[in-house]
């Protein structure tokens, strides 16, 4: 059983609270715009961190981070990238790819937009936690959590982190 803390567009923010459950996880997975390598190394000093950089990115932290990270977390092939789409709206980017070899859960960032739902088609699950950091144009700040036990995810959560 793997818990899993699931974070976005950072945009180089970092407080106690997303440390706070940060600590609570075994691996954290955060879907690009990170913003500063200050924020993952926080991070790395508590859990495992995998992540993707972000169109704000800079060469920096793309060269720590890849553009897509495709990995098993236990039975469930995970795949991250942070500009993606959703079910029936794919990013042209990785929609031939998505199509030919989807995985069980498909993880981008960007929007800002807390969405999860399932593309009934391909048999995926895709996860947008929202953002966490404090730019942008999201109202509340979000996290995910969630864990993944065999080739099962469950007990999913929302965190709401407050206003921005």
């Amino acid at each position: 059983m793997t818990k899993i803390l699931l974070l976005s567009d950072t945009h180089g923010h970092m407080d106690s609270t997303i440390l706070k459950y940060a600590a609570q996880a075994d691996e954290i997975w955060h879907a690009g715009d990170i913003g500063s390598l200050e924020v993952t190394d926080q991070l790395e000093a508590l859990k495992p961190v995998r992540g993707v950089h972000g169109n704000i990115d800079d060469h920096v932290i793309q060269k720590e981070f890849p553009e897509n990270n495709r990995f098993m977390c236990e039975g469930v092939d995970v795949w991250i990238t942070h500009i993606g789409g959703y079910p029936n709206k794919y990013n042209v980017r990785v929609r031939d790819e998505i199509r030919n070899d989807p995985p069980k859960l498909f993880i981008c960032g960007h929007s800002h937009i807390l969405k999860v739902m399932n593309d009934k088609k391909l048999g995926l699950l895709h996860m947008n936690p929202g953002a966490c950091g404090k730019h942008g144009f999201h109202q509340v700040r979000t996290m995910l959590r969630f864990v993944i036990d065999g080739d099962k995810i469950s007990d999913l959560e929302v965190i709401e982190l407050g206003k921005r």
